[in-house]
C-alpha cells in the first residue's frame, strides 16, 4: 500500500524503467539466439542480403546495394536476387552485374542470409520464409505509411493532390501488405504539376539511400521500431481502365489534370459519354466569360487544340483516338458526343466546323 503520492509516482517510474530495460534485453537476447541459430557473426553490417524486386523502382535500391559490396562502409557482404520472371528490369540488372539470381519462391534460404529486402515485388511473403531471416525482411515503400498502403501509392499521391509524400522503410508483415512496424521514414515534397513517373523516379532514389541508412544502423532501429496506427490509413489500389473515365459534369479542370498526371502514361483518358474515345490531355484552360454545358466542344485554332468544357472550365487535348489516332488539326473524320444534347455533333474538318 502506497504511503503517499510522491512515493507512488517514484515507484511507478522505477517500474516503467525496469519494464523498458527488460523489453530491450529480451530483444537483444532474441537477436543473439538468431545469431547462434543462423550462424550470423555479429549484430551489425556487413549483411548477407537477399533482395526481392521486379521493376525500375526496385532497380534503384538494388544498384545502391550492389555498389555497397565494395564500399569502404562495408554494409553488404553478399547479395543475391529473387525475381518473378525473366523479363523484368531487376533480373536484367542482376545478370548484367553478375549477381546470383533465384526464381520465386526461393530455395535453400536457411542460414544463408541475415536480412531480406523487398522493393516493388508484388507477392505476399509467408511467415515461414520471413522467419528464416534473423533480422527480418525490410520493405521500401514510396509513401508515408500508413497513408497509401497498397500497390499504387505514387499514382494515388498525384491523383489526390497530396502536397507531401515520402518513403518508408518497414518490416514485412506475414499476413497483410504494408502494415508492419516502421524503422525509418523521410518526407518528400511533391513538386507542382509533376507526373507519377517523375515522382516515382525521385522516390526510388530517396528510398534507395534511406534503405542504406537503415541497414547501417539496423540493430538499433529494430529496437526503436514503431508500430503503425490505423489513424490516417488509406489504401492505394492498382490502376485500372475504370479510373481513366472522365465525366465532364462532375470533374473539375484540376481533377482531370491530376488524373492525367497520375495515370496518363499507363492508360489513356476516356470520355464516358462518347464511348471508348480517348483524349490524351495536353493543357488546361478556363474561360469565365462562357458558361456552356459540360461536354461542349471548342476548337482553339491558335494552339491547334480541342477544348472540352468540364465542371468549372475547359480542358484542352492535342489528339483523339478512335479506331486510329487523330490530331486536333483538320481532318475528314466526324464525331458525335452525347454530353451536350441529344443532337450535338462536331466534325473535325477544315477549321473544325460544329453542328449543334
Amino acid at each position: 500500500m502506497w504511503t503517499n503520492g510522491t512515493t507512488a509516482v517514484a515507484s511507478l517510474r522505477i517500474f516503467q524503467h525496469l519494464q523498458h530495460c527488460c523489453v530491450q534485453s529480451l530483444r537483444r537476447s532474441k537477436a543473439e539466439r538468431w545469431q547462434r541459430r543462423f550462424g550470423t557473426s555479429s549484430s551489425g553490417p556487413p549483411w548477407r542480403l537477399l533482395f526481392f524486386g521486379s521493376d525500375e523502382f526496385a532497380v534503384e535500391s538494388l544498384k545502391l546495394l550492389s555498389s555497397s559490396r565494395s564500399s569502404s562502409k562495408g554494409i553488404v557482404e553478399t547479395l543475391e536476387v529473387v525475381t518473378l520472371s525473366s523479363d523484368v528490369p531487376v533480373k536484367r540488372f542482376a545478370q548484367q552485374n553478375h549477381l546470383p539470381v533465384q526464381s520465386w519462391p526461393p530455395e535453400n534460404v536457411d542460414g544463408q542470409f541475415d536480412v531480406g529486402v523487398v522493393v516493388s515485388f508484388g507477392r505476399l511473403l509467408h511467415e515461414r520464409l520471413i522467419n528464416k531471416f534473423p533480422y527480418g525482411i525490410l520493405n521500401v515503400h514510396p509513401s508515408l505509411l500508413p497513408r497509401w498502403r497498397g500497390p499504387a501509392p505514387i499514382f494515388h499521391t498525384i491523383m489526390h493532390g497530396d502536397a507531401v509524400t515520402g518513403v518508408t522503410i518497414m518490416q514485412i508483415h506475414p499476413h497483410r501488405f504494408d502494415v508492419g512496424p516502421i524503422l525509418n521514414q523521410e518526407l518528400h515534397p511533391v513538386p507542382e504539376k509533376c507526373t507519377a513517373d517523375e515522382l516515382g523516379a525521385a522516390l526510388a532514389t530517396k528510398g534507395a539511400h534511406l534503405l542504406i541508412d537503415t541497414l547501417t544502423t539496423l540493430s538499433q532501429r529494430l529496437v526503436q521500431k514503431r508500430e503503425q496506427g490505423e489513424k490516417g490509413a488509406t489504401f492505394a489500389p492498382k490502376i485500372n481502365m475504370s479510373m481513366s473515365w472522365m465525366v465532364w459534369e462532375e470533374q473539375t479542370c484540376d481533377q482531370i489534370d491530376r488524373l492525367y498526371r497520375a495515370i496518363g502514361s499507363q492508360v489513356m483518358m476516356t470520355d464516358m459519354d462518347v464511348g471508348r474515345k480517348y483524349f490524351p490531355i495536353i493543357l488546361l484552360c478556363a474561360d469565365q466569360r462562357r458558361k456552356p454545358v459540360p461536354g461542349s466542344l471548342s476548337y482553339q485554332k491558335h494552339c491547334n487544340t480541342l477544348a472540352i468544357c468540364c465542371k468549372d472550365g475547359w480542358v484542352g487535348f492535342k489528339a483523339v483516338l478512335l479506331k486510329k489516332r487523330l490530331t486536333a488539326c483538320p481532318s475528314s473524320v466526324r464525331l458525335r458526343t452525347n454530353s451536350c444534347t441529344e443532337h450535338c455533333w462536331f466534325g473535325i474538318t477544315a477549321g473544325l466546323t460544329f453542328f449543334i
